[in-house]
């Protein structure tokens, strides 16, 4: 099938005329733009051709689905649409389509195509949103690969080992980032947007673990500080009876474990016993 998918949404402004056979009704193109200036005449004897038109919808799809014949539309010269209801109930609003045309002086009608395409109330799929937008971390397994992103605005170039040269190129300075070597490092968008996550995450400054904590993470000393900025807000959980443990962690978040609150404790001493001798003396007493 040729364009008509793609021509369907600069096509709906542009309704297919009821009358079959109009004379030299002026109708603007769909499937692209023209000057204001420039008409496009329905060619009658293509308008008239509405049985052709059923007969190949037919052909394709079973007469059982075609229902009534709903309009044409000019789409160029000697170059007419023609529309059909669907009565298929799973395509509810959808319309049946069969493009037509002709030789010029020639009186034979040939079927260009035909298609099955949305209605202005259909229900159709949504836009498509490319698989980077829609990912989410848990999407991820451990066989999955995600593809690089040469153009990534969370990375920038780091410094890596590369060999001297002989010309002494400026641009090849044999630098090694702190032994990581890495190609890439984080950029300033980058580190903002991880922080965002971290800060909205479980283990924030506005979780409930934090709101009922009696101390936060930035006194503890299970905190393990995290490089570079990002250290003024952030560490790493190190505290194996933490539920944050091995997790980044706000400095203002907390939970029970802190390394330096405490809770009044009990005595384990057994308590002792009671004697109550009044009663006991009153007893030797009486008996006397």
């Amino acid at each position: 099938m040729s364009s008509l998918f793609s021509d369907w949404m600069a096509g709906q402004s542009a309704e297919p005329s009821n009358d079959p056979a109009p004379s030299a009704a002026p109708v603007k193109r769909a499937k692209a733009p023209r000057a204001s200036s420039e008409k496009v005449v329905l060619d009658t004897q293509l308008a008239a051709a509405i049985d052709i038109a059923r007969s190949a919808i037919a052909e394709v799809a079973g007469s059982s689905v075609v229902g009534d014949h709903l309009g044409t539309l000019a789409e160029g010269t000697r170059l007419v649409t023609h529309y059909f209801a669907c009565t298929d109930p799973t395509y509810r609003g959808w319309r049946w389509v069969a493009v037509l045309a002709r030789a010029p002086r020639a009186k034979k009608v040939t079927v260009c195509e035909t298609a099955l395409l949305p209605g202005p109330d259909s229900l159709v799929a949504p836009e498509w949103v490319p698989w980077d937008q829609r990912l989410e971390p848990d999407d991820l397994t451990p066989r999955d690969t995600l593809p690089k992103v040469e153009d990534d605005p969370n990375l920038q170039q780091g410094f890596e080992q590369v060999e001297e040269t002989s010309d002494g190129n400026l641009d090849e300075i044999p630098n090694f980032e702190f032994g990581l070597g890495r190609r890439r490092v984080l950029s300033p968008e980058g580190i903002s947007a991880a922080a965002t996550r971290w800060a909205e995450s479980e283990t924030g400054a506005e979780s409930d673990f934090a709101a009922k904590a009696s101390a936060h993470c930035s006194s503890c000393g299970y905190l393990m500080p995290l490089a570079g900025s990002l250290r003024q807000k952030f560490g790493v959980c190190a505290n194996g009876w933490s539920p944050a443990d091995g997790k980044v962690v706000a400095l203002d978040f907390g939970c029970g474990a802190h390394s330096e609150t405490d809770v009044r404790r009990q005595s384990t001493d057994p308590a002792e016993a009671v004697v109550d001798d009044y009663s006991a003396g009153e007893l030797e007493f009486q008996e006397g």
